[in-house]
This record gives structure tokens, C-alpha cells and sequence, in this order.
């Protein structure tokens, strides 16, 4: 059976179109890491049967939404559209640009922002140098914040009844052989975040790939962003890694603040709730 939408501030039952709210669990489904995806992984994720999976996905190859080989499904690059008048206007990517630019000019590094999504984080900024991950990030590209630094910074912002119940829920898969799944040692390891105020992912998400971030926090403390650099693995020790970024990382981090502050009210149109 398909699983109750929950209800929306301000939206009466006579409001709130049920189809629309599937299809738009249908599109979440599908990620950076995961892009193609069979009607069973789709049904699995967004919470509906398998009906109603097959109907919003042969709805959305239809309208050229998604493309299918007859087993897997993945989005097109249409699905882009759907953003781009709240990406055109004044958002993360225009007011962080400056600061991550430099950033990454100064550590010759790719540097990122991210908010939490639910299990996920999803970029909201970022300056390329060099590509060392499999996968393309760009504005919007979501990835499973558990084994990442951005991920962990943004996790230890929660409460630990709502951190509990992400490490019970979320996908704790293994993307490589040093991914860390088993619950209790996450949460040690967020609380070590939280404790030292960054967090360092060393080939978790992928071989070769090493990351470190830093949290932005609102004024009244909370944590509302995550700031990393990406590197490779191999060029250095992951002490020198931390050494030779974290002092610019955290100085960039104080820069967003200060803006942040600068922004007053204004910022809260530009936050995505956690609990989302």
C-alpha cells in the first residue's frame, strides 16, 4: 500500500494533490550515486507500489523526464528545468561563489557547500579545479550524507533523538571497503565531529578520494551549511591534508557567517529544513 504524504502547513485535504506529491517522491528516488534504478528500487524508495511506480515513471519517460531500456530508469537532462527559476534568482550558489572561490584558488583544490536533505546532502555551491570523483557534482547533485564530511558536519547539527533515528533509517551501505556502516561507530565518529568541529573522510565514498568540511553556523548557532574541500588520497597523509586545509576551510566558514549575520531574516528563504 502506498504511504500517507505528510501533510503540508496551510494545505487542506482538498488542497493537496496526491499524485503530484508521488511523483515528486518518484523524482527523489533517483540520485547521483544511484542514477539508473529498476521500478522495484523506485517503489522501494519513494514508498508506493509498484502500479503506481510503473505509472509516474512511464509518465515521466512520456513527457522526456526519464529514459528506461525496458528494466533500469534514469532522469534526463530535462529534469534540470524544473530548478532552474529558483536557481536563476538570488540563491546559495550566487552569495557562496565569491568566498568558495577563492577558497579553492587558494588550496588549487575542488571546494563545495552543502545543506542536509533528509539522509542526504545536496550541493548548493560549488568551484571545480581538477575531476577526481566518478561522479559529476553540480548544483542540486545529492549524496548520502553518512559517508560524507559534509554529511557528518551537517548530522552533528541534530539532536540526538533525530541522529538516532537517521543512523536507524538511513541507507548505511558500503561504498568501498573503508565505508564505515555499523551504527554506534557512526555515531562516535559524529560526536567526534561535533566535539572538534570538522569532520575528514578518508576513501569512504570512493577510492581515492579524500574530504574535509567544516560547518556555518546561523546566529543562534545552528548549524545551517557544510563547507569541504576534495582531495586525492594519494598526493599526501591525511594529517597533512588536514594541516594544509583546515586553517583556510575554517577561515572561509567565518567569512560565510559573517554574511549570514549580514542577511538578518532574509537568509531563511534560502535554508532547506532538516527535517525535510
Amino acid at each position: 500500500m502506498d504511504q500517507e504524504p505528510p501533510g503540508a502547513p496551510g494545505v487542506n485535504r482538498n488542497e493537496f494533490v496526491r499524485s503530484l506529491s508521488t511523483g515528486l517522491r518518484v523524482l527523489e528516488s533517483f540520485s547521483a550515486s544511484d542514477p539508473k534504478l529498476t521500478l522495484s528500487d523506485v517503489a522501494r524508495r519513494a514508498g508506493v507500489s509498484r502500479a503506481t511506480a510503473r505509472r509516474m515513471l512511464l509518465t515521466l519517460v512520456q513527457e522526456g523526464y526519464a529514459y528506461t531500456d525496458g528494466r533500469f530508469f534514469e532522469l534526463t537532462p530535462k529534469v534540470l528545468g524544473l530548478g532552474q527559476g529558483y536557481w536563476s534568482g538570488r540563491g546559495w550558489h550566487e552569495l557562496l561563489q565569491p568566498s568558495l572561490g577563492e577558497l579553492s584558488a587558494k588550496l588549487t583544490e575542488s571546494c563545495s557547500a552543502a545543506l542536509l536533505l533528509g539522509d542526504e546532502v545536496m550541493y548548493v555551491c560549488r568551484v571545480h579545479t581538477r575531476r577526481i570523483m566518478r561522479i559529476d557534482l553540480g548544483l542540486g547533485t545529492k549524496l548520502p550524507a553518512l559517508a560524507t564530511s559534509m554529511g557528518r558536519v551537517l548530522l552533528a547539527g541534530l539532536g540526538e533523538e533525530a541522529l538516532g533515528e537517521r543512523l536507524r533509517t538511513a541507507d548505511r551501505r558500503a561504498y568501498t571497503a573503508r565505508t564505515v556502516t555499523d551504527p554506534g561507530r557512526l555515531r562516535e565518529i559524529i560526536a567526534a565531529v561535533r566535539n572538534e568541529g570538522y569532520a575528514l573522510v578518508d576513501e569512504e565514498l570512493e577510492e581515492g578520494l579524500r574530504s574535509l568540511a567544516v560547518p556555518v553556523r546561523d546566529v543562534g548557532g545552528n548549524i545551517v551549511l557544510a563547507l569541504n574541500t576534495s582531495l586525492s588520497a594519494g598526493r599526501e597523509t591525511a594529517q597533512e591534508s588536514l594541516d594544509r586545509t583546515l586553517p583556510d576551510l575554517q577561515r572561509c566558514a567565518a567569512a560565510v557567517e559573517d554574511l549570514i549575520r549580514s542577511l538578518g531574516d532574509d537568509v531563511q528563504r534560502l535554508t532547506v529544513p532538516q527535517g525535510l
